[in-house]
């Protein structure tokens, strides 16, 4: 079976969904793997590493003789229509906002594994490609915010006087917020964090954070994730955090939920209330923001409440990309597990008695499988006669899923 690795053409997109490491792993299994040109170079990986892995190079790939497409970023509905039906794809595709996509691999008959939608179970940890790439992101949100602070983030004791550390606050404690924690702490800085979720307080004192307790009801979905709190809630969580956001040389918010605008956390008053030469880094600025007035991509001087200066709201875009080599060595890895999975003597035939298969389908057959996009396109399109959700085994949907 040939399977296809596409040069990614979003706008600052620069990871891969095949490196050369598994190229050769792939080849392994029995399929033929062909490369577009230049598909890895923005990761440094150049096509030569990829020809003598065993790939087969090409100026541009001929979606209809494929069996496999592997990506990274969600396919465009034209990408979808070109593929044969019964062609697999595999790769990142954010249904919840995707659907015109969603509906377009329903009807060419493609088979479609969005990694988002792999369980949360330990034998899928090493398909998790929100897990991963939320790493990077969690350690690029540090170097982000160490650049732009105008002081030391470790104590520093010299003849000239004592430096003291930093204080570096971490909104959400999942994947990317303790690698934040983590990557704060080996920089020196003192490191406190919050989460609404309870069991986040023994993860957090493992990457030597200070947990916040805060005096708020918990929210905890089934598996572990976060759940969105009321207006109510969410307007007394803010009215708790603003001391800690205060006392904060540093915040970084890192709360998502995959599917659903990123909640509000920090109001521009909390900002604003923050000393001069402050930094707050919005990981979540993509998804409408933990911050109010993030903008992704964009550094914006917001005055502080004295009139005596100013704090750094940043923006993140395109994090995983930032650090695009090893996000892509991570990634890749995390396709190439999945196709393992489903792959005998160099066919690719999903088994959908597997729950990890079953779970990360989007699509099969002419149907969209994962329930909750089926419903969000029955209602964009009150009829869909030949499109009925066919659900074995579901797995959490894209809406339970909460911040990595």
């Amino acid at each position: 079976m040939k399977l296809g690795i596409p040069r990614e053409r979003h706008e600052g997109e620069l990871r891969v969904a095949a490196t050369p490491e598994t190229v050769r792993q792939l080849a392994g299994l029995g399929l033929e793997v062909i490369v577009e040109s230049m598909a890895g170079a923005p990761a440094g990986y150049p096509d030569h590493d990829y020809a003598e892995a065993g790939c087969r190079l090409v100026q541009a790939l001929d979606l209809s003789e494929l069996d496999v497409l592997a990506h990274v970023r969600p396919l465009e509905p034209a990408t979808a229509k070109a593929l044969h039906s019964g062609a697999v794809t595999v790769g990142l595709a954010s249904p919840s906002s995707e659907l015109a996509t969603v509906q377009a691999l329903a009807d060419a008959g493609v088979t479609s594994f969005a990694l988002e939608l792999v369980p949360r179970i330990s034998r899928a940890q090493s398909m998790d490609a929100l897990s991963s790439q939320a790493l990077v992101a969690g350690y690029r949100c540090v170097l982000e915010a160490a650049i732009r602070l105008p002081r030391f983030f470790p104590l520093f004791m010299t003849a000239a006087g004592t430096v003291p550390p930093a204080r570096v606050l971490v909104l959400g404690a999942g994947v990317a917020g303790l690698q934040a924690i983590g990557t704060a702490k080996r920089l020196g800085a003192r490191v406190s964090a919050n989460d609404i979720r309870p069991a986040s307080a023994d993860e957090v004192a493992s990457m030597g954070g200070t947990f916040i307790r805060l005096d708020l009801e918990t929210a905890e979905a089934s598996g572990g994730y976060a759940r969105e709190l009321s207006a109510d809630r969410g307007a007394l969580q803010r009215e708790l955090l603003a001391p800690h956001v205060a006392q904060s040389d540093v915040l970084i918010t890192t709360a998502a939920v995959p599917g659903r605008r990123a909640p509000l956390l920090v109001s521009r008053q909390m900002v604003q209330a923050m000393r001069p030469g402050s930094v707050v880094v919005d990981l979540a600025a993509e998804s409408g923001g933990n911050v109010e007035g993030s903008v992704p991509g964009e550094d914006i001087l917001v005055p502080t409440a004295d009139g005596h200066g100013h704090v750094t709201l940043v923006g993140v875009k395109d994090a995983p990309s930032a650090l695009a080599s090893d996000a892509s060595r991570l990634y890749a890895k995390n396709v190439a597990n999945l196709l393992a999975l489903m792959t005998r003597d160099g066919v690719v035939a999903p088994d959908f008695d597997d729950d990890v298969i079953a779970g990360a389908c989007l699509t099969h057959d002419g149907a969209v499988r994962h329930l909750p996009t089926a419903e969000a396109l029955a209602a964009l399109i009150p009829a869909l006669p030949d499109h009925a959700p066919h659900v074995p085994g579901h797995a959490p949907s894209v809406q339970d899923r909460g911040e990595r």
